[in-house]
């Protein structure tokens, strides 16, 4: 049996964390044996949607017309669609409504942390919700000094010159003001934001705050995921000052490249991201420069190796392995078969 992965719609996620966990999950799959594809077959068990535009739907509902099962990924909640675009405060309550309705098209309801679990149930999602990582390939984000090296001759960095990077939209809601100020404040340091958007969907209050940055922040843009990797591990500190998310897919590439990492004090990473034992937690601008600074003066612990531990329990085998179960415990997939011997 066979999973149809839809990715439709990908041109235009493709550069989101939507985009970068549809890639995954075709990883995460093929390293647990389970067959996957990305058209309908004879032998399709079901089809695994990401997002909730018509096209989604529409794959949806054909899938119900032809007997086949469909799961739904729940990237998305109302929460973290607030603050995003421009209009997105005034349509995120119909944004709810629709996520909501999208995710009772499918038998079963997958999303990356207890916390959009509970999210999606209080907007009274029926079918049964899991809460999966998306997961993370620790084999490629890895620790590297080469790569760390790279990353300072690419951006002419001089001898104990520091660096912080963020990653993500260019957008309120992934911290981009804090980001800025905290480039003000300490204006020895280099900053880059990798990560785009197109500029139509800016609030003109961030487009403003693009176009007034400090001299000291670089933007370079999106990049292809060896760039990124090289950025993870030549940086000093990874601030990912995000008001609101389902997980943080780059939040755990940052851990498996050993990348120190501070991340705004919210409750998706409760129970899994521990202040002071993973990664260091901020609650307002005060802490983020706080921690920022004794990050790069070295004057806390080093937390880096238990981060990557985090990461590597949720590496494409093990989610792979876990997605698989799901799917046998739902009956997409035929449980295994009982040994003789």
């Amino acid at each position: 049996m066979r999973i149809y992965i839809y990715n439709g719609g990908l041109g235009l996620v493709g550069k989101s964390g939507v985009g970068q966990a549809i890639r995954q999950q075709w990883a995460c799959l093929r390293r647990a044996g389970v067959p996957t594809g990305d058209r309908w077959t004879a032998d399709t068990a079901a089809i695994q949607v990401n997002t909730v535009l018509p096209d989604s739907v529409a794959a949806a509902l054909l899938a119900r017309l032809r007997g086949r099962k469909v799961v739904c990924y729940g990237h998305s909640t109302m929460e973290d669609f607030r603050g995003s675009f421009r209009g997105s405060d005034l349509l995120a309550p119909l944004f709810r409504r629709w996520i909501t309705f999208c995710y009772g098209l499918g038998d079963v309801v997958i999303t990356p942390t207890e916390y959009s679990r509970r999210l999606l149930l209080g907007y009274g999602v029926k079918k049964p919700v899991y809460a999966l990582s998306n997961g993370v390939d620790t084999d490629f984000f890895a620790p590297s000094p080469e790569r760390r090296a790279a990353f300072r001759r690419r951006w002419r960095l001089a001898e104990g010159e520091r660096a912080v990077i963020s990653v993500g939209h260019t957008i309120a809601r992934k911290g981009l003001p804090e980001f800025l100020d905290l480039a003000r404040q300490l204006p020895a340091v280099r900053f880059f934001w990798y990560g785009w958007t197109d500029p139509r969907l800016i609030p003109t209050d961030i487009q403003k705050a693009l176009d007034q940055a400090p001299a000291n922040v670089t933007f370079p843009g999106f990049v292809d995921r060896e760039t990124l990797r090289e950025a993870y591990c030549g940086a000093d500190v990874f601030a990912f000052m995000s008001h609101e998310e389902t997980e943080g897919i780059v939040v755990l590439e940052a851990l498996a490249c050993g990348t120190p990492t501070v991340v705004r004090d919210i409750p998706v990473y409760d129970g899994w991201l521990r202040d002071g034992e993973t990664v260091y937690k901020g609650s307002d601008q005060g802490e983020f420069i706080q921690k920022v600074s004794e990050l790069l003066a070295g004057t806390l612990p080093d937390v880096t190796p238990a981060g990557r531990r985090v990461a590597q329990e949720r590496n494409y085998e093990a989610v792979g392995r876990r997605l698989r179960d799901i799917y046998r415990r739902e009956g997409i997939l035929p449980q295994p078969r009982l040994s003789l011997k």
